[in-house]
Formats: structure tokens, sequence, C-alpha cells
């Protein structure tokens, strides 16, 4: 069973590696991308996009990192929890 999920997680990987191949190939003309100052920028449109894609992953992480050391702030000053190995009569629900 470990073997099949694996399987079908390397064809799932490779399906999504042709789909974004392909959506490539397609969208190779060039795009010119015109900015302040008069700087213009030629690429293909994949590049473009591709590159709009990660600044965008880039700056929802960042958002992030506040909130993350926070929630690690406040998770560091709680006592840990003693977690029991056995089950005590109190735990079992009552029919």
């Amino acid at each position: 069973m470990k073997n099949l999920t694996r399987y079908l997680g390397l064809v799932l990987k490779l399906l999504v590696f042709l789909l974004v191949l392909g959506f490539a190939l397609k969208n190779s003309q060039t795009a010119i991308f015109y900015s302040y100052l008069g700087y213009v920028w030629q690429a293909p449109l994949i590049v473009m996009l591709g590159l709009a894609f990660v600044l965008g992953a880039l700056t929802g992480a960042l958002a992030l990192l506040p909130t993350l050391f926070r929630l690690r702030r406040e998770l560091g000053r709680k006592p840990q929890a003693v977690e029991l190995d056995t089950v005590t009569q109190t735990d079992l629900p009552v029919l």
C-alpha cells in the first residue's frame, strides 16, 4: 500500500509538471513590462507570470512572519502539558 501511494504521488507530480510545461510553451511570446522612470523590461510571458507568483508567495510569507513569531513566543511561555500513558476511568464516556 505504501508503494502504491508513492507511485500515485509521482504520477501526480508528473501530471502537474506536464501541465505547467504545456502552459509555459503556450505562453512563450514576449511581454513588455513598463515601470517608473522609463524602465522597460522584455521577457517571455511565462517568466513574468512565474516572477509574479514567486514575489506574491514571498510577500505572503513575509506578511505571516510577525504572527508566527508572536504565536511561537506565546507557545514558549505556556507550561508544557504532561501526557498520560494510561487511560483513567474518568476519561471513558458514559453510556
